[in-house]
């Protein structure tokens, strides 16, 4: 298995693990995340979706980086 990558302040967001042929991947919540960034930094719904596409979503760290997965309404 190969190094995987977490998305530390957001713990609460983790929902699994993921697999890309051998490689393992964190796999989070966006609607846990969007909640984190309200609650935690006070942000209004388009000021954490905003956050996250941008500095979440769009950050690269490197082999291993987390998945976020949109969650399904049933």
């Amino acid at each position: 298995m190969t190094d995987y990558r977490t998305a530390e302040p957001l713990e609460d967001a983790l929902i699994g693990t993921g697999w890309q042929f051998i490689q393992a991947l964190m796999v989070y919540s966006v609607k846990k995340v969007l909640e984190i960034l309200m609650t935690r930094d006070g942000m209004s719904y388009e000021e954490a979706r905003e956050f996250f596409e941008f500095n979440i979503v769009g950050a690269y760290v490197g082999p291993g980086t987390p998945v976020f997965v949109e969650d399904e309404d049933k």
